[in-house]
């Protein structure tokens, strides 16, 4: 005989969270870290590269290059997507606002994902709670209501959602797949089609933005479940999720893109515990409540009942675990587990006892309270400069850096915490009785420090973060943009840089000698015709990593070396500037000057 439900919940406990009051708490935390920043290192100011190539029609649309480079993600759709917005978009926008236009949507494709799923698993017969004797217990449709809305909070409240999906990169554009796929599992049962054409596109859409392994281990992973699943009673269904699966992976196939990127298990604890680490701070607080709800439906795993609302949501976030175990990138594909955590975060609620809810909104209290004070008083101390010790440190930290005070971001940040103060005073002051109360809080402090951070550190945080006090500063040694600079050894990053901010048109430095000496930073995939079509260039810029090369052999002869510039937050990240000596100037020696700070 099965085990009855841990979910005992009363309709009084699913009140319906307004409405409004939930898309203005979505927006308050999607559209900051959008609007008016700098591309920041590396990996976003190197996608937007790629998509400028594309957009202007420097680059092949099946084989992004940038300057020959190929991306380090094989991804199409999400360079796709933001040249086509450059395209479309007028000449007077940002352009980097203009390809973030896409990745927004694909934020928001992802809390819908993650709500809809959680909403459908909620729907489910075995995730229902206790039916009351006399009646009173929670609707279906209500319940299942309540715990989206608490998967929603749930996901927002994950620390490490909040920089990389602000960022318009291939990962992204993977995580709103991800949920689309969850979504199109959860809803299998209910709405067929819509279960077909959202697995489709999810599948699609991972396939093409550079995870077609993770599609397909995704994919049929999912059949099984479902061919498992009593409640999946259709067959046709089935044999269209396997169909979509097997066309998933032609579709890679014909494209080229699949690739093993698996490498060997850590050997050392102190591997292992760095990345446990990670995993603690980066899926909190949706971790805990995850093994919370493991635990307490357990009489659903002891007594071999199928629960959908829990194989499915398990299955998910098992694959995103391993799969960062198992590569370079732990942080970044850490991130596609969230969407599951926060399902089965949700369904941890109905069994929290009153204690644990008082302790989760006091440590929730504490610790964003504390980090939006860190904030105001960082933010007061560089303005100000009382009390004089932040201050200090930021000169310390980012040299060179100058404070502005912005009136639009003071007002919003302002605002922003007296609506916390307004939320911390209800939760304290009114027991309600709503089962996503608990979860409020922690995501209105994530949201809180997030729109600080972006508000009042924002110009902190794009002198520290953003290529353009860098190109500044070699510009500037320049005396102006130039129409022809010779580079060597840049990263993806760095030459979308200086072409966006500096204005300037790159030139490889190409030469067989350079080919041989140096395989490393060799320029890597076609070369532009320019690239040994302009030797007149006046200024070349190295990087200081590939620098030997170039000194060892005579590619320098005629270039004088001007300064060393360096990246004012990053003593490891600096470029060298040349410039092309006259042909009756004698030959100068490489030596190292002092390398100048900003």
């Amino acid at each position: 005989m099965n085990r009855p439900t841990p979910a005992i919940v009363a309709q009084d406990a699913v009140r319906r969270l307004p409405r409004v009051a939930l898309w203005l708490f979505c927006l308050a935390y999607l559209v900051p870290g959008w609007v008016g920043r700098e591309p920041w290192k590396s990996l976003d100011m190197g996608a937007f590269g790629y998509m400028q190539a594309l957009a202007q029609g420097t680059s092949d649309w099946l084989q992004p290059r940038l300057m020959g480079q190929p991306p380090e993600v094989d991804a199409l759709l999400p360079y796709w997507l933001g040249a086509w917005f450059l395209q479309l978009g007028p000449a007077w926008a940002d352009p980097a606002l203009l390809a973030r236009l896409p990745f927004i949507l694909l934020s928001g494709l992802t809390l819908a994902g993650t709500w809809y799923g959680v909403y459908y698993l909620a729907r489910a017969e075995q995730a229902q709670p206790v039916a009351f004797a006399f009646g009173g217990e929670a609707s279906p449709k209500d319940y299942a209501r309540t715990l989206a809305d608490a998967g929603l909070l749930a996901l927002i409240a994950c620390l490490g959602l909040a920089r990389m999906s602000h960022e318009i990169t291939p990962l992204l554009a993977q995580l709103a797949w991800v949920s689309l796929v969850f979504y199109g599992v959860a809803v299998v049962v209910a709405h067929p089609r819509r279960s077909l054409l959202a697995f489709a596109l999810g599948l699609a859409g991972l396939t093409l933005s550079g995870a077609p392994t993770l599609a397909l281990i995704l994919g049929l992973g999912s059949v099984l479940l479902c061919q498992l699943d009593p409640a999946v009673r259709q067959r046709r269904v089935l044999w269209g999720l396997l169909l979509i699966c097997v066309l998933s992976a032609l579709l890679a196939q014909v494209l080229e893109v699949w690739r093993w990127r698996l490498v060997s298990l850590p050997e050392e604890a102190a591997a292992w515990r760095s990345l446990l680490r990670l995993m603690m701070w980066f899926t909190w607080p949706a971790w805990p409540l995850a093994l919370w709800t493991v635990w307490r439906w357990r009489g659903h795993w002891t007594t071999l009942r199928w629960s959908r609302h829990l194989v499915i949501p398990l299955w998910f976030a098992a694959v995103a675990l391993v799969t960062a175990v198992m590569t370079g990138s732990p942080d970044r594909t850490l991130l596609l587990a969230l969407p599951a955590l926060a399902a089965l975060a949700a369904f941890a609620l109905p069994t929290l006892q009153r204690s644990v809810k008082a302790l989760i909104d006091w440590f929730t209290l504490l610790f964003f309270s504390g980090c939006a004070l860190v904030i105001w008083v960082v933010w007061l101390s560089m303005q100000t400069g009382w009390p004089a010790q932040p201050a200090a440190n930021v000169v310390r930290l980012v040299p060179g850096f100058t404070p502005q005070f912005g009136a639009v971001a003071f007002a919003l940040a302002l605002l922003a915490t007296g609506v916390w103060y307004w939320l911390v005073r209800w939760r304290v002051g009114r027991h309600r009785a709503a089962l996503w109360k608990s979860l409020v809080l922690p995501a209105s402090g994530a949201a809180l420090c997030w729109l600080l951070l972006m508000t009042l550190w924002l110009p902190l945080l794009d002198f520290a973060r953003s290529y353009a006090p860098l190109v500044r500063n070699v510009v500037a040694l320049m005396g102006g943009p130039s129409t022809c600079v010779q580079v060597h050894g840049l990263t993806q990053g760095q030459l979308a840089a200086f072409q966006y901010h500096g204005r300037l048109t790159l030139v490889p430095l190409v030469q067989p000698e350079l080919v041989s000496a140096d395989p490393v930073h060799a320029p890597t995939g076609p070369v532009a015709p320019s690239a040994t079509a302009s030797p007149t260039c006046p200024w070349l810029i190295v990087d200081s990593d590939a620098l030997s090369a170039l000194a060892n052999g005579p590619h320098l002869s005629n270039w004088v070396r001007v300064q060393t510039v360096r990246r004012p937050s990053d003593d490891n990240e600096d470029v060298v500037l040349w410039r092309r000596m006259a042909s009756d100037s004698p030959a100068v020696t490489t030596s190292n000057p002092n390398p100048i700070r900003p």
